[in-house]
């Protein structure tokens, strides 16, 4: 059986550190110690640009050691990422002001990935949202069906 691939946004790697959400990070510590070996890891120049805003330097520094760390392939970009994150954003899928989570699910839909990480339940990792981008995605010609879940999600899925 093929490994399913994953992309991870930046949500996923900044709740490696996450002080104040510690069960969060118990399974976000978890999902990169124990599952993700089972997966192909994936994230993209939006991550690292995210990350590189953060006003921390020692946080920043944390977040990008722990990209480098784990084994996650880094994505390239296009003119199609771009036109299908604006089409998400014009069509008010993903918030007009939230432009990095439209290119997060534009990089895991354009490179045909199985599941989006997120722990943004407001503007990703929920059904509403993954049933809105699914029928944007069909009627743009993206076949290959996008999940967009949580680790607690893929976390469960492995406990069986």
């Amino acid at each position: 059986m093929n490994k399913l691939r994953i992309y991870l946004d930046t949500s996923v790697v900044n709740f490696l550190f996450a002080e104040d959400a510690p069960d969060f990070r118990r399974v976000t510590e978890d999902f990169f110690a124990v599952h993700a070996q089972k997966y192909e890891l994936f994230a993209s120049e939006v991550v690292v640009l995210e990350i590189s805003r953060d006003p921390n330097p020692e946080h920043r520094r944390r977040l990008l050691d722990a990209l480098r760390h784990h084994p996650i392939a880094m994505l390239p970009s296009n003119l199609e990422i771009e036109r299908l994150a604006d089409l998400y954003l014009a069509q008010g899928i993903i918030p007009a002001t939230k432009r990095e989570d439209a290119l997060h699910v534009a990089h895991a839909t354009v490179h045909s990935l199985d599941i989006l990480l997120s722990w943004n339940f407001k503007h990703l990792a929920n059904v509403r949202r993954e049933a809105l981008i699914s029928a944007l995605n069909q009627q743009q010609g993206y076949g290959h069906a996008l999940r967009l879940l949580s680790p607690l999600e893929v976390e469960d899925e492995n406990q069986t």
